[in-house]
């Protein structure tokens, strides 16, 4: 419903319009809506009302509006200070039985003595807009106001509201915006922003395998056997760093699970410690476009926080400084263990993981071979063959690696014999000035290095004995079937003796490679768990606290993926087209960040960049969901901290419709790539006078990426109709090439705040099906400048908006956003510069005084200096 007033007299000053609904009986219901203008003689403006879908409205509803005049302009509440000018009322029946329901009211003053003005009612078609239907609603309005509806429900679009999206979307906040386009005809615009369920069960559950993979990784500490004192001593200091671990997080934990209330985290939390796994300020945007014989377009972005370790601080810098900085004191510090480079450490999770998955893979199909050699006939035999055969060589192959070999040597060493008969209980002093390195381990002159070698071969060999015998039970079942077609495989078995016999040797022969496959796996796994505790062993009380800090990190990374992921894939389960990149290719995320290269925010894009890199480890896969409840529509996880995957479940008719390949379970890539330009005051100054290098090394580093993809995507060939070439259309037709060439030309081109990167970045994400997600220190003030930006951009480039519009719609989209004081500072090349003015801070002078005189400016550095030491000190 609109509502438009109008004032008859010449008062100058704020108006007030409250809206109350009354229905009859002792108790009537009240619903306030307020808006304002002030300082004209013409007060009239253009404002919509909603009302809520579990509130009783009958025919004989009565709607009552009042009209007052305040004399405080930031007063949002009728009071004694308050004016009443008129009120007006009606009930439903009379507004939908009026001719195109519209209703002009007078408003009366209370006495009823006067009219003082007028109000126009009519109701709003959402997404049934004709030429000229809704000009006459504002047609001396000289387009004062362009806020049609306002929501805290989110229910006007079933498509953006439906059971899938309320399943992981919560309380919705809409508005709707009417424009006019540059052939005179309107458009509206409905605005979406969502909370997402997510932010709080993705960290619940990454937590909850952190403490089993810890717990694991203890066990496996203890499976190790015995060893020397020297490694068992270094083995139970290892031990109680995780027991420490798991107890954090396990209260951790524990306290997540007492929260009830929003389902973000606010800026004002970010320091709190028992929250830092969880993402700040989380939301969902969605806007939606409706213009007239136009199928409606929808653009989407995820808004969140920076991930970044706050609780923990900047002081000594982010992941990326500290990681480096860990790396090089571990190798001056391994005099008491084996130092494993990254790579080689890396390596030994990766086989623990494939030995984890494979090994009970490989004996469930052994088992099915057998039982399928009994009862069925020889195509299911071969199909299941088939995968054991597949599933083997890729055990065999993870394992074909000179870290296991070289790791079994070292444990072999670290046994309490090897010790005693070397006479080396303790490492000799001269050995704390050179670590020994993985590749320079001892041999014992009892140790047979040919033995892995013999044991790990065993498999194929066992492999092959399967697979020739089974040849010949099929050649005999081929020879039979040619004398009487109807017997099957299981029958000759059971007719023949020689074939009985031989599935009897096919039984040992099973249990044979089973047997082979545990005792590899064993020494596998126990190999690898001593190359990780050398890691462990090297790593000090920073080494844990950095795993701390990086598990926090990456949970809010993680959070945010998996809600832009879900979004994008509600959003095209009808675009073929989409699906089939999807399951090719997989998808980009862009994250583009607004953090500046200057003091803290250092320390937070350092964090940022590598919880994106580890994004990296992460896969999704399509599931069925048991039912359409909301709790069997959530998104879990499964896996190690090498490798996560995100199962997300659709209901029986979203999942049926998927393409093969996605019903099937296919893991589903997405590729995160990380743009990041300050745009703020503090960018200014490490322009002028900081480094920006970190910038700059980031940009060009995602540039590679996201060309790499580019590359694969219309490498790709698909079957028609669904080529990767069919991708979203847009008006403006600038190809997609061009884009990624001139996006190339300015990460390398030096030029301060240049935001033509994330236009460019943005852009082609976009046209490539990407998911969009926009970043800054806590998700406010430069995220929804930027957000607002886009969108108005959008609409001018793509549904023709109105030029005269585009500054009034920029200001309409950021009423109610912008807090007092903030500040952004983007350049849009046709409007020139958005920017809201913000005292500069205590400590910094103007930058235009530094031009005066270079003892100004000595003088400024030395006072900035001595702030910055008392404020971190």
């Amino acid at each position: 419903m609109i509502v438009k007033t109008e004032n008859d007299g010449e008062k100058r000053g704020e108006f007030l319009l409250q809206l109350c609904w009354f229905i009859y009986g002792p108790h009537p219901l009240t619903l306030c809506l307020f808006s304002s203008l002030q300082g004209t003689r013409d007060p009239m403006f253009l404002t919509g009302v909603s009302f809520p879908p579990d509130w009783p409205v009958y025919s004989e509803t009565l709607i009552k509006l009042s009209v007052y005049g305040v004399n405080d302009g930031y007063q949002q509440t009728v009071s004694k200070e308050s004016n009443f000018l008129g009120s007006s009322s009606f009930s439903v029946a009379d507004f939908l039985q009026s001719k195109d329901q519209q209703l002009c009211l007078s408003l009366r003053t209370a006495d009823d003595s006067a009219t003082v003005g007028t109000v126009v009612v009519n109701r709003m078609k959402m997404g049934e807009i004709e030429d000229g239907e809704v000009d006459h609603i504002t047609a001396d309005m000289h387009q004062k106001c362009t806020l049609v509806y306002e929501s805290s429900h989110g229910r006007i679009s079933d498509k953006d509201n439906g059971p899938i999206m309320n399943a992981v979307f919560k309380n919705a906040v809409c508005k709707v915006y009417r424009f006019q386009t540059v052939d005179s005809k309107w458009m509206l615009v409905r605005e979406q922003m969502a909370e997402c369920t997510l932010s709080f069960s993705i960290p619940k559950q990454l937590i909850a395998l952190y403490i089993q993979e810890d717990t694991c990784r203890i066990q496996e500490l203890k499976d190790l056997g015995e060893l020397s004192p020297h490694w068992d001593n270094l083995r139970k200091d290892v031990i109680s760093r995780y027991d420490q671990i798991i107890k954090e997080y396990q209260d951790t934990l524990a306290e997540l699970e007492k929260l009830t209330g929003p389902l973000f985290k606010p800026s004002c939390s970010k320091g709190q410690k028992y929250l830092e796994f969880i993402p700040i300020n989380l939301h969902t945007q969605r806007m939606r476009v409706t213009c007239p014989r136009k199928t409606d377009s929808f653009y989407d972005v995820v808004t969140v926080g920076a991930p970044a370790a706050h609780s923990q601080g900047f002081k000594n810098g982010g992941l990326q400084k500290l990681l480096s900085k860990y790396e090089t004191e571990k190798k001056s510090t391994a005099y008491q263990c084996i130092y494993y480079p990254p790579e080689q450490t890396a390596k030994a999770r990766e086989i623990l993981c494939v030995v984890s998955q494979l090994q009970p893979h490989i004996s469930a199909l052994a088992d099915q071979l057998l039982q399928t050699a009994q009862q069925s006939s020889s195509q299911p035999l071969r199909d299941v063959l088939k995968s054991l055969e597949e599933k083997t060589e890729q055990f065999v192959h993870a394992l074909k690696d000179e870290l296991v070999k070289s790791a079994l040597l070292a444990l072999h060493a670290a046994r309490p014999g090897y010790i005693s008969k070397s006479q080396t209980s303790t490492p000799p002093k001269e050995s704390r000035a050179s670590p020994v390195r993985s590749d320079s381990i001892p041999h014992h002159k009892e140790y047979d290095e040919e033995e892995w070698d013999r044991v790990w071969a065993s498999v194929a060999k066992s492999l092959n004995c399967v697979i020739a015998l089974v040849d010949k039970l099929q050649e005999q079942d081929n020879n039979n079937l040619e004398s009487a077609p109807s017997h099957t495989l299981a029958d000759v078995i059971t007719s023949h003796s020689p074939a009985a016999v031989w599935l009897d040797q096919l039984s040992v022969l099973i249990q044979s490679l089973k047997e082979c496959v545990a005792e590899v796996a064993e020494r596998a796994r126990r190999s690898m768990s001593f190359v990780l505790l050398q890691e462990a062993v090297c790593s000090t009380a920073q080494g844990l606290q950095l795993q701390q800090r990086r598990d926090a990190v990456f949970s809010q990374a993680l959070a945010a993926l998996a809600c832009g992921f879900v979004m994008r894939l509600y959003a095209g389960l009808e675009d073929k087209g989409f699906l089939r990149q999807l399951h090719a290719v997989g998808l980009v995320a862009q994250f583009e960040s607004l953090l500046s290269t200057y003091s803290e925010e250092i320390g937070m894009l350092e964090d940022m960049e590598v919880g994106i890199s580890d994004l990296h480890r992460v896969t999704f896969r399509i599931t069925e969901a048991a039912s359409e409840e909301a709790v069997n529509l959530q998104p879990t996880i499964s896996g190690r901290r090498d490798h996560y995957t995100v199962e997300v479940p659709l209901p029986h008719h979203a999942f049926q419709a998927l393409p093969d390949e996605l019903r099937e379970g296919k893991p589903l890539r997405v590729l995160p790539v990380l743009f990041n330009v300050g745009i703020n005051e503090q960018q200014t100054i490490a322009e002028r006078f900081g480094d920006i290098s970190l910038q700059e090394r980031i940009n060009q580093k995602n540039f590679e990426i996201l060309e790499g993809y580019y590359k694969s995507l219309t490498n790709t060939k698909l079957p028609p109709p669904y080529t990767l070439r069919r991708l979203p259309c847009f008006q403006t037709q600038t190809d997609i090439k061009e884009l990624l060439n001139t996006l190339g030309q300015n990460v390398v081109t030096k030029k301060r705040k240049n935001v033509e990167i994330l236009w460019l970045a943005g852009m082609i994400c976009r046209r490539i099906n990407g998911i969009r997600f926009t970043s800054c220190k806590s998700a406010k003030d430069r995220t929804s400048m930027s957000v607002t930006l886009e969108q108005c951009s959008l609409l001018r480039d793509e549904h023709q908006l109105n030029k005269d519009y585009f500054v009034r719609a920029l200001d309409c989209m950021r009423s109610g956003l912008l807090a007092q004081g903030e500040v952004a500072q983007w350049d849009d090349p046709e409007v020139g510069s958005v920017a809201i003015n913000k005292p500069a801070s205590r400590h910094f002078y103007p930058i235009a005084l530094l031009l005066v005189s270079s003892h100004l400016l000595v003088v400024w550095l030395i006072l900035s200096l001595v702030f910055l030491l008392a404020k971190y000190q």
